[in-house]
């Protein structure tokens, strides 16, 4: 924690959390917003369905690559350049996928949106950490969950109303300018968190043995697992919304927000929850509920899957459910996990990201293709999601007994 904390940021920590959440919420908004264009924008540029889903997973993969350094910078030249910098691809880059005329093109954008918005996601875990002691920290990331929530449930209603009324094109020109007004307010906003002192030499030889160090950290690994590969049991269903939503429940482009607002509402209010319990229960004893709960739901969700028709009327509540749980558990972890390198957050939070979204990337481009067309093997896919995490977490706290 930077020792300066309380001089930095003077206005109410919600704002701080907003603000944060915002820088969050990048990459999910980026994903949600053209979901509901899937098959508006394969229709204008002729692309095949697996050209449309690696317009998902080559984002998915970029955001994975670069998670190894955003942290790692921001240990070296400070949180704010990195996140400044971040947020100006990110708008290039959403400004590359309006004007996109072919389906290659519009894949290289969003591997280059990808590779940029984890600047935000990365950097502002450890800008908590650098402010804020535990409990307090934990309380500010169950905050930021929950502002963060508020724009994935808006995205897919906001591109299918751009969608409707205009065309595929707008919805990234609507990201133009949600990456300007971010940059602007991060710039006359967000100050520098990183205590001169803890300011890390950004040179090969100890950058890796750093690196080196924490990839065999078990303890580390283990940690995060157990909070990226669970998040995968519901973003499943996100990356194959089109056809779970459009194909298997019957919904049409307009209705999506529904499933949204049932899945971020979840993760909302189990991040509610989880920042009510800071400081009153133990933190193994907070993980151990938002495993139980997932558990059990993924085990309904594969009962109702077997035995009845899919509809939204159950299917919704049920994933609404699993986030909940997921909700409940992640910030703990992810606290946990910054602190197993405290002279190196930013690396740990870097690791931390690549591990989580390059299971997210795996999902999306190898796992989905081949479950998406069965809800059945959707709910498999989903308990197997939850299942390595919950080893993983059973792994660590057998060392941590």
């Amino acid at each position: 924690m930077n020792p300066h904390a309380s001089t930095l940021w003077r206005g109410p920590r919600w704002a701080l959390a907003v603000l944060l959440a915002c820088l969050g919420m990048v990459g999910p908004f980026s994903i949600d917003t053209y979901l509901p264009a899937f098959a508006g924008i394969a229709q204008a540029l002729q692309a095949t369905p697996v050209q449309m889903q690696q317009t998902l997973s080559s984002y998915l993969l970029g955001f994975a690559l670069m998670n190894l350094f955003h942290g790692a910078l921001s240990d070296s030249f400070g949180r704010r350049p990195v996140v400044l910098t971040g947020v100006a691809i990110f708008t290039l880059a959403s400004l590359g996928c309006a004007l996109s005329a072919s389906i290659a093109q519009l894949i290289f954008f969003r591997t280059l949106q990808g590779m940029s918005a984890g600047a935000g996601v990365v950097v502002s875990r450890a800008i908590i950490r650098d402010m804020f002691p535990p409990s307090e920290a934990q309380r500010v990331m169950s905050q930021v969950t929950i502002f963060f929530g508020v724009a994935p449930a808006i995205a897919p209603m906001v591109g299918g109303f751009l969608f409707v009324h205009a065309d595929w094109h707008s919805i990234f020109w609507f990201l133009v300018l949600v990456g300007v007004a971010l940059w602007i307010a991060n710039w006359r906003l967000l100050p520098e968190t990183l205590d001169p002192a803890a300011v890390q030499p950004f040179h090969p030889r100890p950058l890796l043995a750093a690196y080196w160090q924490l990839c065999s950290n078990k303890r580390f690994i283990l940690l995060a697992l157990a909070s990226g590969i669970p998040f995968n049991g519901m973003f499943l269903y996100v990356l194959s919304a089109p056809v779970f939503l459009g194909e298997h429940l019957q919904l049409a482009p307009t209705q999506f927000f529904w499933f949204f607002c049932f899945s971020i509402g979840g993760i909302m209010a189990g991040a509610a929850v989880s920042g009510r319990l800071a400081g009153k229960i133990r933190p193994k004893r907070q993980i151990r509920h938002g495993f139980v709960i997932m558990t059990a739901v993924s085990l309904l969700n594969v009962t109702l899957n077997l035995t009845i028709s899919p509809s939204p009327f159950w299917a919704l509540p049920v994933i609404s459910c699993f986030s909940f749980g997921w909700a409940l558990m992640v910030p703990v972890v992810t606290l946990m996990v910054l602190d197993q390198a405290p002279e190196r957050r930013g690396m740990a939070s870097s690791l931390q990201a690549c591990i989580g979204s390059a299971a997210n990337g795996l999902v999306a481009g190898v796992v989905v293709p081949l479950v998406m067309h069965s809800t059945v093997s959707l709910a498999l896919a989903s308990i197997s999601m939850m299942s390595i995490g919950l080893l993983a977490w059973l792994m660590v706290k057998r060392e941590l007994s």
